[in-house]
């Protein structure tokens, strides 16, 4: 089999995957914006051919690649991880013939109410939503659902350029930054109150052969807008609980209403008092390093586990379920530079052996805005085999280590 990986190069953790489909004897190309020396020696020279192109969204630069790549052997799969390229693979994917998601269900992963209509017709749960197109649009929504209301891109992955609007006025400033007046078209629903989390799979022809469950403290959008609150995203090690049932079969049904086949997917959810709500999928893994957590969690190579899925259809790897494991973010006291740190020895004392990594900038590093991410300044991951002495730990780190700027 010859399977060709989309950009291996940035961001730094995609080399995990090229990893991950080189240990599988497949052979492996790659195509990327940078040269082949941007990769490690040892994952360089396990390549099978290397195409490099001004832009791997440019899809007819990518087509082009490709077709190169084929001249060699022909391409049996051709496979992106990131999200703004799943996409245009599947463009290109589709229009040389090659098996793997479809533009449908790329697509239907992408435009956020044309996700929401197809899992409403499936039967599962979410919240009001539309497409709109202009100013007007939005106000008769708004008039008929209530506030408050989200606003965010159709392609927006995360909570990148989502507004919460709580009035009309919020609202038509939301629009404005958007740029609707100007014909953008973006997607508003109804702001679902309760506690968010995610569900991710790794599927196989159409079956989710692994899967786990996360949650965030606090919900996203609080927490990338309040730079006193140290966020954690926490991987479950309890999901074979009755309490996860609900979300583990409506995750099924979306994969399933949305054609999903042989993909990595990452669901997220709320759950209030109107019950469980789907919010949006993606096809393709999480951001932010959660599939490292997933793999120290649970003793296992996920990376390599996508890979035998791409490459064999079949995973040989089974999850432990032996820890919790889980990241919390550390915010700067202010905008500026890096002035210090407060707290690390004491945390390291205390929790060095649940310690998996960390990020600490140097002192004189620029600070990021806290809108950047959970890994835009200091982060700390850890394992515990309990959930809720993790829980405490995370809270203990987010109250003794202060990131310090001028």
């Amino acid at each position: 089999m010859h399977v060709v990986f989309v950009e291996p190069c940035f961001p730094a953790n995609q080399r995990e995957f090229l990893r991950g489909l080189l240990s599988t004897g497949a052979r492996v190309s790659a195509i990327s914006e940078r040269p082949p020396e941007a990769l490690p020696r040892q994952l360089r020279e396990g390549l099978f051919g290397f195409e490099r192109v001004r832009s791997v969204v440019d899809e007819h630069a990518l087509a082009d690649a490709v077709r190169r790549l084929a001249q060699k052997v022909r391409v049996d799969r051709l496979e992106a991880t990131v999200e703004a390229h799943v996409l245009p693979a599947a463009h290109v994917r589709e229009h040389l013939g090659i098996a793997g998601t479809t533009a449908k269900t790329a697509w239907l992963c992408r435009d956020k109410p044309a996700m929401k209509e197809a899992v409403r017709q499936a039967g599962v749960a979410c919240a009001a939503s539309a497409r709109v197109t202009s100013v007007e649009d939005a106000e008769h929504f708004a008039r008929d659902t209530g506030y408050p209301l989200i606003l965010k891109p159709l392609d927006a992955a995360g909570a990148a350029g989502t507004h919460r609007v709580d009035d009309a006025d919020g609202l038509r400033r939301a629009l404005a930054e958007l740029n609707v007046a100007n014909g953008r078209e973006v997607a508003i629903e109804e702001f679902l109150t309760g506690h968010e989390g995610f569900y991710d799979t790794l599927t196989v022809a159409g079956k989710v052969v692994l899967d786990f469950a996360c949650h965030y403290y606090p919900n996203v959008l609080e927490a990338m807008r309040t730079r006193w609150i140290s966020p954690q995203i926490v991987v479950t090690n309890r999901i074979e609980a009755d309490g996860y049932q609900e979300v583990r079969r409506m995750g099924r049904q979306v994969i399933d209403a949305l054609g999903i086949w042989t993909s990595p997917t990452h669901m997220e959810w709320f759950f209030g008092d109107r019950g469980l709500k789907f919010s949006e999928i993606g096809c393709r893994p999480p951001g932010v390093g959660v599939w490292d957590l997933y793999a120290a969690a649970n003793e296992i190579d996920i990376f390599a586990a996508w890979a035998h899925a791409v490459v064999h259809e079949r995973v040989p790897f089974h999850t432990s379920r032996k820890y919790a494991a889980g990241m919390i973010a550390l915010r700067p006291d202010r905008d500026g530079t890096i002035s210090g740190y407060e707290g690390v020895e004491r945390m390291r004392e205390r929790y060095g052996e649940f310690l998996l990594d960390h990020h600490l900038p140097p002192p004189g590093t620029p600070t990021q805005d806290v809108a950047g991410g959970y890994m835009a300044n200091a982060w700390v991951r850890l394992k515990h085999p309990d959930y809720d002495r993790l829980r405490a730990i995370l809270d203990d780190i987010g109250e003794t280590v202060k990131v310090r700027a001028n």
